[in-house]
């Protein structure tokens, strides 16, 4: 992997994203400290409901984003939107009211939702041949994880000496070091640019993603991600200092068990990816992690919380089978689309995806609210369980050729 970054233009921008994410890392941390003073007990379900405001703006405004960009060079876009995000994240520490966390957060992830569908689709036109496009899929899964990782031992560490609205400031720095990053980046020309009108831009990733069979199947195992992991990003907090009676550093620890899982998985795939075909590593790690989340749900219930030992390895398991089904998406995309449609297919994924973690993210945060941790378990489970299943029948197992240089393959 470390071949990569003799591409100076890959090492910028992943340098960018890494450092970013170290950012959003601490803002995760902040935010959900900053809820919880406001919130008490329902932290939880304004988180949730946080968390549902991000996905409506992703699911809204990515594919209006998306076109109105589509014909804009794609740097300076990318400045900008890091530009917009530092401002937003520099006014959280003022935040006195929920309300004003809703309007903030909505603000923000417009602007990424903008931002990262231009950014996944410029690294396979930096990294045409498929094994170091691969390598990166790999190494932007370990950059989210840095999320759930570094970022939250950061913040332990810095919680000790200040307080977290003092974490905002590493979120601003975050984006104002991406963008000087992304600036320094050479981002190839683009040969082709679609002339079609306005609205069938913003259509037609989405319409060109349905009609993909393997795409519909990778749909259906977000469904599954967003039911499993929408417990850990929503509940965590609430498990570490409700059910264990712990303290911030535990709930640091907790995700940082999250993301190390996650981490090891990432760094194992694409050597697993050379010999083993994508569609049997995802559909098996989905319905194992929506089992190990219901199972999960069911031992609370039945014998009482795990020993804190036990949670911490549950969530590493957790964090490695959700990078294991999120990691390989990219091939599927790039088998999938031309160069033409590449980032319209990229837009309709993060749209899609993100309309998953729109119907998960309250349903987390409000039935662990108003039932408990354990039943909201047995049900994220279960929805993940079935979307899991459903994924194997959308997505057939028969084997397809890759597709032509400039060519759609919608075949599989």
């Amino acid at each position: 992997m470390m071949s990569l970054f003799q591409n100076r233009d890959y090492a910028h921008l992943f340098s960018a994203q890494v450092i970013a994410l170290l950012g959003t890392g601490l803002l995760t941390v902040a935010l959900g400290l900053l809820a919880y003073d406001l919130a008490g007990a329902n932290a939880g379900a304004v988180l949730g409901t946080a968390y549902a405001i991000k996905m409506l703006a992703y699911v809204g405004l990515s594919p209006i984003a998306g076109a109105i960009v589509e014909r804009l060079p794609r740097k300076p876009v990318l400045i900008a939107m890091d530009l917009i995000r530092a401002s937003i994240a520099l006014c959280l520490p003022f935040v006195d009211a929920i309300w004003q966390i809703y309007v903030l957060i909505f603000i923000l992830q417009s602007a990424s939702a903008t931002f990262t569908p231009t950014f996944q689709a410029v690294l396979p036109d930096i990294l045409p041949k498929e094994r170091d496009y691969t390598r990166a899929l790999s190494l932007s899964r370990l950059a989210y994880d840095l999320e759930n990782l570094l970022s939250p031992t950061l913040a332990g560490l810095l919680l000790l000496v200040i307080s977290y609205n003092w974490l905002f400031l590493g979120t601003v720095l975050g984006f104002l070091l991406s963008s000087v990053l992304v600036a320094r980046a050479l981002f190839p020309h683009r040969t082709t640019i679609s002339d079609r009108p306005f609205l069938q831009r913003v259509t037609h990733g989405t319409r060109l993603y349905l009609a993909t069979p393997r795409l519909r199947g990778l749909l259906m195992l977000y469904v599954a991600v967003a039911a499993t992991s929408a417990f850990v990003l929503v509940n965590t907090i609430i498990m570490v200092r409700t059910t264990y009676g712990l303290n911030e550093a535990a709930l640091a620890l907790a995700m940082a068990c999250f993301g190390a899982g996650s981490m090891a998985a990432a760094l194992t795939l694409p050597r697993v990816l050379e010999t083993m075909a994508d569609r049997g590593i995802m559909i098996g790690a989905a319905i194992a992690l929506s089992i190990l989340t219901a199972t999960h749900g069911i031992w609370t219930l039945v014998a009482g919380p795990l020993p804190w030992i036990g949670f911490l390895v549950l969530w590493g398991l957790s964090g490695a089978l959700l990078a294991t089904i999120q990691t390989p998406s990219g091939r599927l995309i790039r088998r999938s689309a031309s160069d033409l449609d590449l980032t319209a297919l990229f837009t309709a994924q993060f749209a899609l995806s993100h309309a998953c973690w729109l119907f998960a993210y309250p349903v987390a945060g409000w039935s662990g609210a108003r039932f408990g941790p354990a039943y909201s378990m047995m049900l994220l489970g279960g929805v993940g369980l079935v979307a899991a299943l459903l994924a194997g029948f959308v997505w057939p197992a028969r084997a397809k050729k890759p597709r032509a240089k400039g060519s759609t393959d919608i075949a599989k």
